[in-house]
């Protein structure tokens, strides 16, 4: 009898974040990611709608990586009877307990769904006792017939792709695929034989620049802004983007190829996750770990203050210009950015440079759409301060990068199947992959479930 697996695409179709992916096989019920809805409300009910599968079921959940759109409904999986394992990389586990704590704290202040019953300490407690960490290319059995393996996905750090193979069959989870070379990680990993792909598509029909550009595009936004005598405000993802822009700073700083000025980091999360970084420096790449091994501090400089207390940030208005804030978060959804871009924003001395994925319906998509005023905190606020845009900090391969990626392993693949994409990209990239490479790719539709031969 013809051994099979069934996958179904429950979240992280028709869009970039939501991943959540359940994936039937050799008598377990196991996922990959459980992640919140991003662009919305982390309170709007897309995210507490109820799983499309049982969680008592689930025997494991394997965490391609810490972003909050990846595992950031773990609390509810546990909350509604989940009591299998958890399954990550060491670093993942090592980040996610101050991402699930900054989730909850942002739902303590949203009472009227009663959320804040599912975020607790106790179910973040019993999240991370039933997790485990593994290194990268550590077999993982889980059957007779089947064993499991990480592997570097470049994305953050911790990242990782998660590869089943059973019955010599071999399904690959992408989860997100980084934008090498990057600063600090090393490399995605090239796959050379995989059967199944399930891959993103943040990026599937657009590129970036070089990572050669995006330096000089960003050394040039900070000397523009210093000749206009303004403020420089920088909305960021906590985890990963903060770093990067520390790492890059740093060397500007170091080499006086920008002027002096303050620079703030305003993101208590992002302070928090820097101290997990530097546990884990093992996992960078040779560049970073050389220049850790010469400069203890990589992600401290003179001029930077790291703000952790509301009245520090609030005082930062009193500092003269020029100057520049990092804040999260990188979409503009909430966190301290969006008090300074309610001050900011309206005046054409200062900018706003975005440096990440702008989700649909995000204040940070209107924003970069050309929208001319934009409600914050309940505020119409107009804005006539510079805007611009860095693609290149990305977290995620491009158009190009993507198939390349693919290209590699394109001799084996029996199917490719495009998520975690606007419908718009995932799309593009579809047909990239048909027209370019001859393969089977297909843009599943959310709820769809496909067998496999296995």
């Amino acid at each position: 009898m013809e051994k099979t697996a069934k996958i179904t695409f429950c979240g992280g179709t028709g869009s970039v974040t939501g991943a959540n992916f359940l994936l039937e096989i050799d008598g377990k019920k196991i996922l990959v990611d459980c992640g919140l809805t991003q662009g919305v409300k982390v309170a709007d009910d897309i995210n507490w709608d109820s799983f499309s599968y049982d969680p008592k079921e689930i025997n494991i959940l394997f965490v391609t990586h810490a972003h909050v759109d990846h595992l950031g409904r773990i609390p509810k999986l546990i909350n509604e009877g989940f009591r299998g394992k958890i399954f990550s990389t060491l670093p993942t586990k090592g980040l996610a307990l101050p991402m699930l704590e900054d989730t909850m704290s942002i739902l303590s202040k949203n009472t009227d769904l009663g959320l804040e019953k599912i975020f607790t300490e106790e179910n973040i407690k019993l999240t991370l006792s039933l997790w485990q960490g593994f290194e990268y290319h550590q077999k993982i059995q889980i059957t007779e017939n089947l064993e499991v393996y990480f592997l570097n996905a470049g994305h953050i750090l911790g990242s990782a792709m998660v590869k089943f193979i059973y019955n010599g069959k071999k399904i690959l989870f992408t989860g997100d695929l980084g934008n090498t070379p990057s600063p600090i990680l090393p490399d995605t990993e090239k796959i050379t034989d995989i059967d199944y792909l399930i891959m993103e598509s943040v990026y599937g029909d657009r590129n970036h620049e070089s990572r050669d550009d995006r330096r000089k595009f960003l050394e040039e936004t900070i000397e523009d802004n210093y000749k206009r005598r303004g403020t420089l405000i920088i909305p960021t993802f906590s985890l990963e983007r903060s770093q990067e822009l520390l790492f890059e700073l740093n060397a500007l700083v170091e080499n006086n190829r920008i002027p002096v000025m303050p620079i703030f980091l305003d993101s208590p999360l992002a302070i928090r996750l820097t101290e997990v970084f530097k546990q884990f420096k093992n996992y960078f790449n040779e560049n970073a770990q050389r220049a850790m091994s010469h400069d203890k501090h990589l992600f401290d400089f003179p001029g930077l203050h790291s703000t952790l207390k509301s009245e520090e940030s609030r005082m930062i208005r009193n500092v003269p210009n020029p100057k520049i804030v990092i804040a999260g978060s990188g979409m503009s959804t909430g966190g301290r950015v969006v008090h300074h871009e309610r001050h900011y924003l309206p005046d054409p001395n200062n900018t706003l440079l975005l440096t990440g994925y702008q989700a649909a319906g995000s204040p940070g998509r209107l924003i970069q759409e050309g929208i001319k005023t934009v409600r914050i905190t309940g505020e119409d606020v107009i804005i006539r301060a510079h805007l611009v845009t860095i693609t290149g900090y990305s977290g995620h391969k491009d158009s190009d990068g993507l198939l390349s990626f693919v290209e590699d392993t394109q001799d084996t693949l029996k199917k490719v199947f495009v998520v975690m994409g606007e419908p718009k990209s995932a799309m593009f990239l579809t047909q990239k992959l048909r027209d370019n490479l001859g393969i089977e790719a297909y843009a599943p539709e959310q709820g769809t479930s496909i067998t496999l031969a296995c």
